[in-house]
């Protein structure tokens, strides 16, 4: 394990990130079913340009971790999978985002670019 890091020095742990999120796929993922009630994964991959078979086994992770919710139903005999953000998912992409920040604060050059 890693020493603890200085009192006067900033805390640049990776572990800090949420690995389930980090991924690329499942970042663009969750981020778009944030901004969303409810996708399919129709939309989900034409939305963040993904493949079916890349955005299936992100999305499954995803399931794992508790951070979205599949529901499955028939449209016209054909199955329909649809996906929806749970409150554990909102709450740790909102902790992500949070965790990013504290990597980015002391950065005032790259922060005035943002702006």
């Amino acid at each position: 394990m890693s020493p603890e890091p200085l009192k006067d020095k900033k805390d640049y742990n990776h572990q800090l990130l949420d690995k389930v999120i980090q991924a690329r796929i499942r970042f663009a993922a969750l981020a778009y079913l944030l901004s969303v009630t409810e996708a399919s994964f129709v939309e989900i991959r034409d939305s963040i340009r993904a493949t079916d078979g890349n955005l299936s086994i992100h999305l499954r992770k995803l399931e794992t971790a508790g951070y979205v919710e599949c529901i499955k139903s028939f449209e016209s005999r054909k199955p329909l999978s649809n996906y929806r953000v749970t409150d554990k998912g909102r709450e740790a992409f909102a902790e992500y985002l949070r965790n990013v920040g504290k990597f980015c604060d002391d950065m005032p050059d790259l922060q005035a670019k943002t702006a």
